[in-house]
């Protein structure tokens, strides 16, 4: 089963034995048929979120806010300010005021 689906062993067990993917246990053991791998086939099947056609129309630049559509200049993205991060001062450094 994990062979088939490319994945380990424990994997399988572990999604089994969390009743995330449907199984047969007799026992102990987790047993599965044909329906089933065609089952977690299909729900760990991932789909497009938008038709190809909708995906090239939403990658075509947007124009910006208050700009004439009709003036034949390019349009462009709206961008969202960049907001930079700061890496705190190690904790050792904090708690006794030396570095190791």
């Amino acid at each position: 089963m994990a062979d088939t689906l490319g994945c380990s062993a424990w994997w399988v067990k572990d999604r089994a034995r969390r009743r995330l993917i449907p199984h047969t246990r007799v026992g102990r053991a987790y047993r599965f048929t044909a329906e089933h791998l065609a089952e977690i086939i299909r729900l760990y099947e991932e789909r497009p979120a938008q038709p190809a056609q909708a995906v090239a129309r939403v990658t075509e630049p947007l124009s910006e806010p208050g700009a004439q559509t009709g003036s034949g200049q390019p349009r462009r993205p709206v961008v969202a300010p960049v907001t930079r991060l700061r890496a705190r001062p190690p904790r050792r450094q904090q708690q006794y005021g030396t570095v190791a």
